[in-house]
Parts: C-alpha cells; structure tokens; sequence
C-alpha cells in the first residue's frame, strides 16, 4: 500500500495519474516478474531510501553535508549527561542501538531516543515507559480529496510509514494549511519530517509534515 506516500498528490495530478498494477498484491506482481524472467522478482524489498541505489543515508549526509554529523550530549529528561553522541542525524526517535554511554553511567534498564534538540545539538534518551506521545502539529498540510474541512474530524492516522493507522481527532489550523492531531493514546516513535496521513476507511483525506509532537 503506497497512500501514504501519494497523499501529497492533488485531484488535479491524480486525474493524470495511471496505476496499472493498482489492483495486484506484491505476491502476483512477483509472481509475473518471475514468470516472464525478470531479475527484480526476487529482490529484497527496500527498507531504506530507494534513491540511494543501496548507499547508507548516513554515508551519503557524511559525503554532502558532514557540518550536520557534529558530535554532541546524550541527555536525560531532567538533563542528566550520560555520553555523547556522533551526531543527531544517525539516531531515530525509538532507538535503542547504537547509544553511547559514558563509562559508569550505565541504567538499569535500556535507554531509547526519545527525541532531538536540534538547537542545542542534543540527543535525549529515556526508559521505554517515557515514549509516546498522543498530540503532533503537521504543516505543508494537502487536502487529497480536495476540500479542506471546517470543523475537527475524526479520523485513523498514520505517522510512518510502517506505523499501523491509529485513531484520534484531526483540527485544521490556519486555513487548513496546518493541523493539530490528538490520538485517543500515545503513540511510539513519532517523528519531526515524516509524514502525518488521514484515513476515512481506505480512501486518504489528506496528510502533512510532521512539525512537532508533545
């Protein structure tokens, strides 16, 4: 199911639009590709940013923009040092791997990143109970079915992509441009620059940017 990636497509590009294998699942489109001797039919599915031909993102930002890969503190909550990290953009919200921690400030239980203070250059790592989160701003708001609603709505919402769907109200904000969602409970991994998509059943309202999230 690629909706969450089309929602940035308006009614007037989506009546340009053709999706001859709209109809088939993964497993026929395989099966076809294989049946008539294609070498994708058996390749893995991709897992990261298919533009990268294969490369790790964390290779290609050290290639064109090592400025944004500068080392920096890895902090509780409350502002607790516990090590340093080698830069925000090779950690995710929901991580756990890869953290590393001063000698002696080991926890008792794991640590997960549970978020990014870009303007400080600081990671913040918490205990598993400390994520999640039930509110996000979105902006760069589109309106898919092309009406932009009046009033609160609600809605199962998707905050990745391979985030299930889950429900909470939608309010458009400045003329619809922005949105506020609040989910009927939290939700791990939210993130700032994925994307926020509204399902009514199977048909994509609309979806948005990720500004922020409390």
């Amino acid at each position: 199911d690629q909706s969450y990636v089309l929602h940035v497509l308006t009614q007037e590009k989506l009546a340009q639009a053709l999706f001859p294998v709209g109809d088939y699942p993964k497993s026929e489109i395989r099966a076809l590709a294989e049946k008539h001797g294609l070498s994708v039919a058996k390749r893995p599915d991709s897992q990261d940013l298919c533009f990268l031909a294969g490369d790790d993102y964390r290779n290609f930002i050290q290639r064109h923009a090592p400025g944004m890969l500068k080392p920096g503190p890895i902090v509780t909550q409350d502002g607790k040092v516990l090590g340093e990290h080698n830069g925000l953009p090779n950690y995710t919200i929901g991580q756990r791997k890869g953290l590393s921690l001063r000698p002696g400030s080991a926890q008792a239980v794991p640590l997960y990143v549970l978020g990014k203070d870009a303007a400080q250059n600081t990671l913040i790592a918490g205990a598993a109970e400390e994520l999640g989160t039930r509110e996000l701003l979105a902006v760069n708001v589109n309106w898919t079915g092309g009406e932009i609603p009046s009033a609160p709505f609600r809605a199962m919402v998707k905050s990745r992509y391979t985030a299930r769907e889950a429900p909470g109200q939608v309010t458009p904000l400045e003329n619809g441009t922005k949105v506020a969602v609040r989910f009927d409970s939290p939700q791990r991994d939210i993130t700032p620059g994925q994307a926020a998509v509204f399902y009514n059943g199977d048909v994509v309202t609309g979806g948005g940017i990720i500004f922020s999230s409390k």
